[in-house]
């Protein structure tokens, strides 16, 4: 651990904005760089230390679940914000260019692009400490892979940005040195052909258990997938409100006429994933029941759970150790039973979710009720043991809202009335008892978000069991390619076939045939959204959709916070059960990107604005 803290030590020294002695070889700075190139350890520390700011799906530094916050789907309790929560002024469209942001990925990973750009150029083989040729040219496509994944990451949130093809020295021009932002598309381009090639020379996975998480040829067509489905979608596709955006050499960063061939680019990529991933033994995991039917309780659940050790062979991209899981369960833990019971989702998405029909709520065939509390429990067939008794997946006396709504929404949504397992109880969400109001630490919206937390966690005896961070999975792939197949070849049977790969595992029957090119735009959206929540995900798909301004400039809509009664009675202030406005949120054309910090744009005169920030 020591070593691995010098070594941090000598990158932090050697990316320091300043360019530092590094760059200037000086004799003692490159006795320091031989020091780490010389041994295997260091050298393999320095590689590790490349790897560090891979992306926590549970939780940044910052005091947020990572994306999700900023999508409809999560809602932390707005009394957080007093205690360091800057996501919730975000939320509120309450930001601007010098608002902070500890993850600052603006910094922070240009610093690992540049550290495994220095790997690449001293790396060398040590046959003395076993460190092979083979093992040099491997880890110097894992940096490589690095280099094109952070650039994909800043490509998402960012948009244009400077980019690098190599390392540039310090005394360099001050052109070369202070960069302007490169076309988006140039950028896209390059990274789409660096992880192509890359995809060839990595393996598919790992024999050492040890490597595991490190770069593969799947994770390689995982993140190309997800950039080009990105690059191919409306915001950057034929947007023409980038119009005239230029950088610092008068360069469109946007092109504004809309290229159908980039989502051809897309669905062709994603299909390699699935190809690639499929021939190296990656499935959709599932768990059944007895009678050898599908059990989509536990198959949704423990697909987050479950390692690949274990024969979840959905993971395609993970990042082994996630340093802030605790605090994800910390947070959607009850407050009553020893939680910060504050980390809720929105009414939206409680709405989002399906009947067990496989209908939306909005269908009036759903049998979808908002009135009256169920008279007797639910049983269905599952194992889920996150319930009172075995099969009973709601209780009697439970509001009908929550009622016979497909499997993905129990294992999604923590709901006033639910049984929590943990504490032999059920939750109680009302104003003044044990897991509600008045404190910050009871959900705002009147729900925790279930979707990750691990049922074995016990806050009381510091219980946190291990999982995987999952960054992508084949489902996820599964709906990229069925998106893209129908935007460039509508009809095509595989889009159904895909979309109902995920809906069968999900316990719901599947989409049927006939349905119009747009009819199955909008059947696929619903399906990411219930698929995928707080994976992340929903965030960029809001953007690139761009539909912003529709689904967060808007009142989100959560049960009654100051409830104190069992009542579904609009009329009554005390019911609980009635649908009350928590929070206003802004969203406005400019929030499509984060804005460039206004720190760099003091420090390089050559970086322009993101579109509508000031």
């Amino acid at each position: 651990m020591k070593l691995l803290r010098n070594i941090l030590l000598i990158i932090i020294v050697c990316l320091s904005a300043s360019c530092s002695d590094f760059l200037d070889k000086q004799p003692d700075d490159q006795l320091t760089l031989d020091m780490v190139f010389n041994d295997k350890n260091r050298t393999e520390e320095w590689l590790a230390g490349v790897y560090m700011n891979i992306q926590d799906p549970y939780w940044s530094n910052t005091r947020w679940a990572a994306f999700d916050p900023l999508s409809d789907d999560m809602a932390p309790s707005t009394g957080w914000e007093q205690f360091g929560w800057g996501v919730i002024a975000m939320q509120r469209g309450d930001w601007s260019p010098s608002t902070t942001w500890d993850a600052n990925w603006y910094t922070e990973l240009p610093k690992r692009i540049r550290s495994a750009y220095i790997f690449i150029n001293h790396v060398k083989a040590n046959p003395a400490q076993l460190l092979t040729e083979e093992d040099v040219q491997n880890m110097k496509y894992e940096a490589r892979f690095m280099i094109a994944y952070y650039y994909s990451l800043l490509l998402e949130v960012y948009g244009p940005i400077p980019f690098h093809t190599d390392l540039t020295p310090a005394d360099a021009p001050e052109e070369e040195l202070l960069l302007g932002q490169t076309p988006y598309d140039e950028i896209v381009d390059w990274i789409d052909k660096e992880l192509k090639d890359l995809s060839t020379k990595l393996p598919a996975s790992y024999t050492d258990s040890k490597k595991y998480g490190r770069a593969t040829s799947v994770m390689c067509l995982a993140v190309r997938a997800r950039m080009l489905l990105f690059a191919a979608s409306p915001l950057v596709n034929g947007n023409t409100d980038y119009k005239g955006f230029v950088n610092n050499k008068g360069v469109a960063l946007f092109n504004t006429t809309y290229d159908a061939n980039k989502w051809i680019k897309a669905k062709d990529a994603c299909k390699e994933l699935i190809d690639l991933a499929e021939a190296n033994g990656h499935q959709l995991y599932y768990e059944y029941n007895d009678d050898g039917t599908i059990d989509p309780f536990l198959s949704y659940q423990n697909m987050m759970f479950k390692q690949e050790k274990d024969g979840n062979k959905e993971i395609l991209f993970a990042r082994p150790y996630c340093d802030y899981q605790s605090n994800y369960d910390y947070h959607s833990t009850p407050r009553g039973c020893a939680g910060n019971g504050g980390l809720g989702v929105t009414q939206s998405l409680v709405d989002a979710f399906f009947m067990d029909n496989g209908l939306q709520i909005t269908d009036p065939n759903s049998g979808y009720s908002e009135k009256g509390f169920s008279t007797d429990p639910e049983v269905r067939k599952t194992k889920w043991s996150e319930v009172q008794t075995p099969g009973q997946v709601t209780l009697s006396g439970t509001y009908n809202m929550y009622c016979h709504r497909e499997p993905r929404f129990y294992i999604s949504v923590l709901y006033n009335g639910c049984w929590f397992k943990h504490e032999n109880r059920v939750t109680h969400f009302y104003f003044g008892d044990w897991d509600g109001g008045p404190t910050h630490d009871a959900p705002s919206s009147g729900y925790l978000v279930r979707k990750k937390h691990h049922p074995d966690f016990d806050p009381r005896n510091g219980v946190n069991p291990y999982r995987p961070g999952i960054l992508y999975r084949l489902g996820e792939a599964y709906l990229n390619y069925a998106e893209a197949l129908n935007e460039t070849d509508p009809g095509n049977s595989d889009i159904l076939k895909y979309v109902n790969k995920i809906r069968e595992r999900g316990g719901i029957p599947g989409l049927q045939s006939g349905l119009s090119q747009e009819e199955l735009r909008q059947a696929i959206r619903r399906e990411r959204r219930v698929e995928l929540n707080n994976e992340g995900l929903r965030y960029f798909d809001i953007r690139r959709w761009k539909i912003g301004e529709q689904t967060l400039n808007a009142n989100f809509w959560g049960m009654n916070f100051s409830g104190t009664e069992k009542s579904d009675d609009i009329s009554n202030p005390k019911a609980y059960f009635t649908r009350q406005v928590y929070q206003v949120r802004k969203f406005e054309p400019k929030n499509y990107w984060f804005p460039i910090p206004q720190s760099e744009i003091d420090k390089n005169p050559n970086l322009v604005q993101n579109p509508f920030w000031k």
